[in-house]
């Protein structure tokens, strides 16, 4: 349920007002067609397909240069594909016989920068889309924007009278103001502090969903994408390696640089036999996938708990530094060599130096072949 406060925002001094509501447009389906793009020698983008939904909002998930920003300027208009389709509800937007313009395509873009004009007025910025319209119009629409974000206060300051949080939400107002059919948005939030990032964070995602535009989002932070996303397409070295919903990709990598990529893991070696993995810490299923003798094993944290005396796997805990809710302990097992990250609800955490007992939760195990990476769930 919402009441009255889910109507509010907050203006700098800290005082609550009322907000408006962003006005929504037609949703567009984007979609990419065996896009290859290069740079000299370097395959930027190597034959990547994907399709971002109308009404959804998606993330580019990836490293730094694994071609994140080069896939969206492809579809902001700013880059030429080499290779492959741009499709916007099925007409070609790029591809080997159309090009059709930045200016022409109904799609928004927001710049890791922000790239607002610092001699124009933040109304004046968030108006500079709405060339078509009547100058009075215009700016009527740019200040409802304004209010939308809670800065309609600061309609006739310029950029620099503004902090970096109240900066980027007038780059979002400006960018959503047109009624865009899609947004693209390029590490938004990275040159925020993460205080401040979580609330801008809440409040764009709130706006996309009221505005109802199809979103497309370039981060390399795996929290913020399963935050924001309705799905992931995660990428590597240019290739598309695995999509789905932040569900599916946490609990279901690909392979083990996709699981390292969304949490820590502890990696430990085991022997497969008769379908299961043999361990130090125990027996998990082996599937089908792992042919070899060999496995590896990966366990996150969260999956090494305190167990009941006689009920698992005695372990040492050289180390355990208090975090709050939970406590970061180094156990160290017999037949392993280094010692396992452990993250245990802080009232049953043992201390350093205590021998105790524990065991693994199979949901937060992962098994493949040694050599392969084709990690597959031990529960499944």
């Amino acid at each position: 349920m919402t009441g009255p406060a889910d109507n509010l925002t907050q203006d700098r001094a800290g005082r609550w007002g009322p907000r408006g509501t962003a006005g929504a447009t037609f949703a567009g389906l984007l979609e990419f067609d065996g896009i290859t793009k290069l740079f000299g020698q370097t395959e930027a983008v190597k034959n990547m397909s994907l399709k971002l939904h109308p009404g959804e909002i998606a993330c580019l998930l990836g490293p730094s240069g694994c071609g994140k920003t080069t896939l969206l300027r492809i579809a902001a208009g700013i880059e030429r594909p080499d290779q492959g389709r741009l499709l916007f509800d099925g007409q070609e937007m790029a591809g080997p016989q159309r090009f059709v313009p930045p200016e022409k395509r109904n799609i928004g873009l927001m710049f890791q920068d922000f790239a607002l004009f610092p001699h124009l007025s933040i109304l004046d910025n968030v108006a500079f889309g709405l060339k078509d319209l009547p100058r009075e119009e215009a700016r009527s629409i740019a200040l409802h924007a304004l209010e939308r974000v809670g800065l309609a206060g600061y309609a006739a300051n310029y950029p620099h009278h503004l902090s970096g949080g109240e900066q980027q939400r007038v780059a979002l107002a400006r960018a959503v103001v047109p009624r865009p059919q899609v947004m693209l948005m390029d590490e938004p939030f990275s040159g925020l502090d993460q205080r401040l990032r979580e609330s801008v964070r809440a409040e764009t995602l709130t706006l996309l969903r009221e505005t109802r535009a199809s979103c497309l989002l370039v981060t390399h932070d795996p929290v913020e994408a399963m935050g924001l996303a309705d799905r992931i397409f995660l990428m590597r070295q240019g290739r598309l390696v695995q999509a789905g919903t932040p569900e599916e990709l946490y609990k279901q990598p690909v392979d083990a640089a996709a699981a390292r990529f969304f949490s820590d893991a502890n990696e430990i070696a085991g022997k497969v036999k008769d379908r299961v993995v043999h361990t130090p810490l125990g027996v998990f299923p082996a599937p089908v996938e792992v042919a070899s003798a060999e496995a590896l094993v990966m366990i996150r944290p969260q999956g090494l708990n305190r167990a009941r005396q006689g009920e698992g796997v005695e372990g040492l805990v050289t180390q355990a530094r208090f975090q709050g809710d939970d406590v970061r302990c180094s156990i160290m097992f017999n037949g392993i060599d280094e010692p396992l990250t452990a993250l245990i609800d802080s009232p049953s955490a043992p201390p350093k130096g205590q021998v105790a007992w524990f065991k693994v939760d199979p949901q937060h195990v992962f098994v493949f072949e040694s050599g392969r990476g084709d990690p597959i769930s031990a529960n499944t």
